[in-house]
């Protein structure tokens, strides 16, 4: 019997549309270049490719998109090559099943929505100032654009027919967002990699995504990637730090928080330890005038020390593994899918014995209070049942002595 395959329903919705969006867009690429080249059309350049086709309908083109706003949130889902589609597919598959289980759909909607439509228009915007700054059409296409929109797609003559307009879409902030978020919830998690060869913690990823997508955008030309990781990482840590909703957990005793205030998720601990002081300068001015513009609220030192309090917890709990191989011996190995069952349980029982206990002492304390005031209360209550006792022992006593004044007077 085949292995069911259970996704959360919005990774399942993304899923969908990944692979729908990106094989209609490649169809209908393949189309118009498809119709540009028939038979006997001479007026084509046999050399362009199906690739050098825009489809502004679902992905990004410098102005031609301000006439199309739904691609800003669309675009994401676009991939235009099998090989990205694969990878961004493995990222939405293995990614957001765990962050959607971990923080709920609606949660995850909100952040990948953010992930997706932050980065989008700051790229957006970025080409339109690059055209601004250095006048390169190629780039943004801003400047006269065709009165017929099927001439964006006729390829050039001549020193500029390798040339391509600027199209951005596909899953690099959303990949870059992950990183993030994964960072924040197992920063100490280690992944092997070559059985062991290399071994790489989670925190240092967001890192290492970036410093790749950076070099291959200067070598390479594929500046889009490069700005995309950009806007995911810092809108995505923009987001769980200072506005995601976190509800309590085994881990704390506090209400919902807002963002996340630990010292491990400060911008400057995604980069090198030798870049912490210059960028902890820079940030902390650039936070201080966002608290100054109300664009922020500034930590309190409750919010930091629960932040913190949850930030070790996340680390003692480790990632649970996505690809649920059980054929390693034993099947209890480090990093398999039991041993981090196992230490999620451990850390589970222990939240809850330390409550237990907390829980108990107040009760013994508030019982021993009880009890002694019930204690005081029996002897005020004994001594006024045993007053009448020695009322009368009292009063015999006085009878007596009367009796003896009566008997001496009569004697008198």
């Amino acid at each position: 019997m085949p292995p069911r395959i259970n996704l959360p329903p919005l990774t399942r919705f993304l899923l969908g549309f990944l692979v729908g969006l990106s094989v209609l867009t490649g169809a209908l690429r393949y189309r118009q270049w498809n119709a540009q080249h028939g038979a006997g059309d001479n007026r084509r350049e046999p050399s362009s490719e199906p690739s050098s086709i825009v489809v502004p309908l679902l992905t990004i083109v410098p102005q031609l998109s301000l006439f199309y706003p739904w691609v800003f949130v669309v675009a994401t889902l676009v991939e235009q090559n099998l090989f990205t589609l694969a990878i961004t597919a493995a990222t939405i598959f293995y990614g957001g099943k765990y962050l959607e289980r971990a923080w709920g759909s609606p949660e995850f909607a909100k952040f990948v929505l953010v992930v997706s439509v932050v980065p989008n228009l700051s790229a957006f915007a970025t080409y339109i100032l690059w055209f601004a700054v250095t006048g390169d059409v190629v780039r943004s296409y801003v400047l006269n654009p065709p009165q017929n929109p099927a001439s964006l797609n006729e390829p050039k003559k001549g020193a500029d027919a390798g040339d391509r307009m600027t199209t951005i879409c596909g899953g690099v902030a959303l990949q870059a967002g992950f990183l993030v978020a994964f960072k924040q919830l197992v920063p100490e998690h280690t992944v092997t990699i070559a059985k062991g060869i290399i071994r790489v913690r989670v925190k240092h990823f967001p890192a290492l995504f970036l410093l790749t997508t950076t070099m291959s955008g200067i070598i390479f030309g594929t500046d889009v990637a490069a700005f995309l990781a950009w806007y995911g990482f810092l809108s995505s840590w923009t987001f769980l730090r200072f506005y995601k909703t976190s509800y309590p957990d085994l881990s704390t005793s506090q209400q919902t928080l807002k963002g996340d205030a630990s010292e491990t998720f400060a911008f400057a601990y995604f980069f090198p330890e030798v870049l912490h002081g210059p960028i902890s300068t820079i940030s902390d001015s650039i936070y201080n005038i966002l608290v100054a513009l109300r664009i922020c609220t500034p930590f309190s030192a409750f919010d930091i020390s629960a932040g913190n309090s949850r930030a070790e917890a996340r680390g003692e709990a480790g990632l649970p593994s996505l690809l649920m191989n059980n054929r390693t011996a034993g099947g209890g190995l480090p990093g398999s899918a039991r041993a981090e069952a196992e230490r999620r349980r451990a850390l589970a029982l222990k939240a809850l014995d330390q409550r237990l206990h907390a829980a108990t002492s107040k009760a013994q304390s508030a019982g021993q209070a009880t009890v002694s005031t019930m204690g005081g209360g029996s002897s005020v209550l004994g001594e006024t049942n045993f007053n009448p006792e020695g009322h009368e022992e009292r009063e015999g006593a006085g009878g007596g002595g009367g009796g003896g004044g009566d008997q001496s007077s009569s004697h008198s």
